[in-house]
């Protein structure tokens, strides 16, 4: 893994054990000799601490807020100029059919956006940006690490860092002061479980994480907790459950666009792909991203082929995310079904080895959010 690029907690990672592997470019860790299923369960009951410094951190300024807001309007299908002060939003880039080409976090921080992408799309995504948004300045941050603190424990050891971070709502952002450094704070994550998001200079990122894991409800959590933790959360991961070939209607992400930018609002329209989304949101789309558990006790896993009747030779759709679901003792997954076949109770079908199991189609998330509103 020597070509591989690593976070700034590197070290750290290997001085605690973890198996590391190749992810987006990166050398991370899949996981501690705690174990998947026990760091699952430690997050969704204590306190997981996460390394996601291979996302990509993105600064987006204008001649004043509203100048930055109004430009990258033309690009994602949400509500940047309402958005206000210290306070971050669920977005995404659109392409010219609709299609999503990456997801992401924004924040309002006053005189300029802060955005996180994801990392296997931050280099096409900052050099798209700076393409297409002229009037304003596109800066990748490279000098901090990014790290997630998750779980229902997360509240009370932050705050014994700093106290402030205990009145931030769900989606609050602030500037705190953790272990020495400058942090930027979010009170948000992809577990489904309140926690915090934070960006700390790279040169005291180690000293914060050993900071936060001296306290006894906390454990270092890899990828394959992470992974599973938002598979029950219902979360998308990009380039599996959501792609340039997936609109925000057939991938039930309706709810991230606000209001003003539909058919009707005060900024409706005005970003790519807007005539097909705005129809979609109007009038549906044709298929749907669901939930759905499979019968027994064994997974069906990204690609399984779903079939509306046992006997059908032609797949109806696809599973694009999968596992086992610890918090649920069970399989769970997520697709994409024909509107028929989307409704709550419907059983399918998946080709599993060679045989047709059923799947019933089924609410999402799996597991509760537990959000602090």
């Amino acid at each position: 893994m020597s070509d591989l690029l690593q976070t700034p907690l590197h070290q750290f990672h290997e001085t605690l054990g973890a198996k590391m592997v190749p992810f987006a470019g990166y050398a991370m860790p899949v996981q501690y000799p705690m174990g998947v299923m026990q760091e699952h369960l430690h997050t969704r009951t204590k306190a997981g601490l996460f390394d996601v410094s291979h996302m990509g951190q993105v600064i987006i300024k204008g001649a004043d807020y509203a100048a930055a807001a109004t430009a990258l309007e033309t690009l994602i299908p949400v509500d940047v100029l309402g958005l206000a002060p210290d306070r971050q939003r669920y977005g995404f880039l659109t392409n010219d059919t609709g299609g999503i080409m990456d997801d992401l976090m924004l924040a309002n921080r006053g005189d300029h956006i802060f955005m996180v992408v994801n990392a296997g799309c931050k280099r096409d995504d900052i050099a798209y940006l700076k393409s297409k948004l002229a009037d304003v300045s596109v800066t990748e941050v490279t000098d901090r690490a990014l790290i997630a603190l998750q779980g229902p424990a997360a509240e009370k050891v932050l705050a014994a860092l700093d106290p402030k971070v205990a009145d931030m709502r769900f989606m609050d952002v602030i500037t705190a002061s953790l272990a020495g450094g400058d942090c930027w704070v979010s009170r948000s994550g992809y577990t489904g479980e309140d926690g915090y998001e934070i960006s700390v200079p790279a040169a005291q990122a180690a000293t914060l994480a050993q900071a936060l894991l001296a306290h006894d409800d906390v454990a270092p959590i890899g990828l394959g907790a992470r992974d599973s933790l938002r598979l029950e959360g219902g979360l998308c991961l990009y380039g599996h459950d959501i792609n340039t070939d997936t609109t925000p209607t057939e991938a039930a992400l309706n709810w991230a666009i606000q209001k003003v930018r539909r058919s009707g609002g005060d900024r409706a329209g005005g970003f790519p792909g807007a005539d097909v989304i705005l129809a979609q949101l109007a009038d549906g789309a044709d298929r749907k991203r669901v939930g759905l558990l499979p019968e027994g006790r064994a997974p069906m896993r990204e690609g399984v082929p779903l079939f509306a009747h046992i006997e059908d030779e032609t797949p109806i759709g696809a599973i694009t995310s999968g596992g086992f679901g610890p918090t649920v003792s069970g399989p769970v997954a997520m697709g994409y079904l024909p509107v028929a076949q989307a409704d709550l109770g419907t059983t399918v079908y998946g080709e599993l080895r060679g045989k047709r199991l059923p799947l019933t189609v089924a609410a999402l998330p799996f597991t509760p959010a537990n959000f602090k509103r």
